[in-house]
């Protein structure tokens, strides 16, 4: 199983057990755990995905996973820069300042 198991639980699980309880099982438990992508793929293709949806709130998290998964700081400006063209700029942007705002643990990884 994945380390980031629990985490569903720990964001979730107060107001939402069984919604904690699919996050850790499934989403990380399962689907992250799948061989067909690696770990690093995965961390791409989620923080890519959230850039181009808008999601600010769950991108810290992953930003930070990605840096886990060894996805360099410049790599996921990189993957931000790109976006912008997809995107939007706001997006691009906007994920740029949360990667500026990673935890220094995470930017050392």
């Amino acid at each position: 199983m994945s380390t980031s198991t629990g985490n569903g639980q720990k964001a979730l699980g107060a107001i939402a057990p069984k919604l904690a309880e699919v996050t850790d099982k499934v989403l990380f438990g399962d689907i992250w755990e799948r061989t067909e992508l690696s770990s690093r793929e995965r961390s791409l293709i989620t923080v890519a995905a959230l850039i181009a949806l808008y999601r600010l709130e769950q991108l810290p998290f992953h930003l930070a996973k990605a840096v886990e998964n060894d996805i360099s700081r410049e790599e996921l400006a990189e993957v931000a820069t790109h976006l912008a063209f997809y995107a939007g700029w706001p997006c691009a942007a906007s994920a740029v300042k949360l990667l500026q705002n990673l935890e220094p643990a995470a930017r050392a990884a």
